[in-house]
């Protein structure tokens, strides 16, 4: 299953999910809700009807005042309570004490507090009840609590006798609780409908944009992944950078890797070309010089033996320089580093090599600095390798200057000379293994390895070395940076 049908599938899913626990809950919330209490005051306002309409029918004389009287009055609300299973009490107003209770839970003279109801929608009344009840009887509905917390619902008429006591007849049921199958009853036919309709067009909905959702971020990924399989030295386009920014970040991070992976392959094809021809040139003139010596055709065999010898301890070098740079790069070269002068060591190579620079002008400026922690030899060898690339690349009656100072918390020695320089689409490579800027393959070449190894040996001890040219014939100024303890310190305490 692809990625877009996995998108869409899950998105359904979650859907799917969601409507059931909003169904869930939403049955959860009915079967635990109050119920409505209209139907309650309907059905006691429906009994009180009837009772008063038997009490009339069955009075012997008078009005219905005198009727409710003394023992009949008790008599006549226990027959009530037990024939129709309605809970009937008798209030003395306005104490509000009771004078009877069907239940016995509350005992004469107890008080009872109760909270009147809202508005009451009861149905119309028949003839002469309606003048009874609402006109006469005053007809009060409302809710009181048991002892226990138990809530009741009641209707109450108000018994106007002809004497001084104003009494309240109460006809009470226990407050209703929603049943869930109660509910459904309730609203399952006027919401069943239009829930499910709502549903549908909703899952219709949401399936559509989850089938667009999925495809904004599918294709980027479809597009990126298509894009990798084909990442060749030949092949220079880009992964469209699209869609949601997580998917950009990943099409630019490919990007990157990519231009790597370029970056490597041309570099490993220039290696194999630079150390093949690098290889051959020296063993071409050994095998050359020592064939004619064997056959006795050279005319001076020292000469010959010279050039055997200096051919040979190029390639030695060349060796030699290959294995440090391995070792550098794999953390396997073991250095000594300890509190060094900068300073002092550029003054003594640049001494000893400004024989060989000859008729090149070379000036150092190397006041005292502050100590830098590394390795002496490792250090010296980065300062012979960028003055000696100097050396080779400034023609005769050039000049060379070489500076150390403080800079930005530590040590920079800086290299610039007025030589052949080094054109701009060249520095981004100047120290890959091999790389030469002066292409011509004359006696005064080297192997190639020592700006790769110095950057090694920089890196090492936690510094930079960068390089900046004005272009062909222009010069270049190498800089070497490297961390003070000193200067660190001396920074932190400010």
């Amino acid at each position: 299953m692809n990625l877009r049908a996995r998108l869409l599938l899950s998105y359904i899913v979650v859907i799917m999910a969601t409507l059931v626990i909003i169904s869930i809950a939403l049955i959860l919330f009915l079967n635990v809700r109050p119920a409505p209490p209209q139907q309650t005051y309907r059905d006691l306002t429906t009994f009180a009807q009837v009772s008063l309409r038997n009490l009339v029918t069955n009075a012997r004389s008078g009005p219905l005042r005198r009727q409710l009287q003394g023992d009949e009055v008790f008599q006549y609300i226990t027959e009530l309570a037990t024939d129709s299973g309605v809970r009937a009490l008798l209030l003395n107003m306005p104490e509000q004490t009771v004078l009877y209770d069907s239940t016995g839970t509350y005992q004469p003279g107890d008080s009872l507090t109760w909270t009147a109801a809202p508005e009451v929608e009861v149905p119309e009344l028949p003839g002469f009840l309606q003048n009874l009840i609402r006109n006469r009887l005053d007809p009060v509905y409302g809710t009181f609590l048991d002892p226990d917390t138990e809530e009741w619902l009641f209707i109450g008429l108000d018994l106007n006798t002809q004497t001084d006591e104003e009494r309240l007849l109460i006809f009470a049921e226990s407050a209703p609780t929603q049943t869930l199958r109660a509910a459904l009853g309730q609203l399952g036919s006027s919401l069943a409908r239009p829930v499910f309709q709502a549903a549908a067009i909703g899952l219709l909905v949401a399936a559509l944009m989850a089938y667009v959702i999925s495809r904004t971020i599918a294709h980027p990924l479809q597009e990126i992944a298509a894009a990798t399989r084909q990442v060749n030295p030949e092949d220079r386009s880009k992964v469209p950078v699209t869609g949601p920014p997580e998917v950009r970040a990943v099409a630019e991070a490919i990007n990157d890797m990519r231009d790597e992976v370029l970056a490597t392959q041309t570099a490993q094809q220039d290696f194999i070309v630079n150390v093949s021809h690098d290889l051959k040139t020296p063993l071409t003139s050994i095998q050359g010089y020592s064939q004619a010596i064997m056959d006795g055709a050279a005319n001076d065999p020292v000469k010959a033996a010279t050039i055997i010898h200096e051919e040979a301890a190029r390639l030695n070098r060349m060796v030699t320089e290959l294995t440090d740079l391995t070792r550098l790069q794999n953390g396997q070269l073991s250095m000594q580093k300890v509190p060094l002068q900068l300073s002092q060591i550029v003054e003594v190579v640049a001494q000893r090599l400004s024989i060989v620079a000859k008729d090149i002008t070379l000036t150092a400026d190397t006041p005292p600095m502050p100590e830098i922690i590394g390795d002496g030899d490792r250090m010296a060898q980065v300062v012979t390798n960028l003055i000696s690339n100097a050396i080779k690349h400034t023609p005769q009656g050039g000049t060379i200057r070489i500076r150390t100072q403080v800079n930005n918390g530590g040590v920079e020695l800086i290299v610039q000379d007025n030589g052949i320089g080094i054109p701009a689409a060249e520095l981004p490579r100047i120290f890959e293994r091999f790389y030469q800027v002066d292409k011509t393959r004359g006696p005064r070449r080297g192997t190639g390895l020592g700006l790769a190894i110095t950057q090694e040996i920089v890196q090492a001890h936690g510094g930079s070395i960068s390089v900046t040219s004005a272009g062909k014939n222009q010069g270049s100024t190498f800089t070497v940076w490297l961390p003070s303890p000193q200067l660190k310190t001396a920074s932190s305490a400010r």
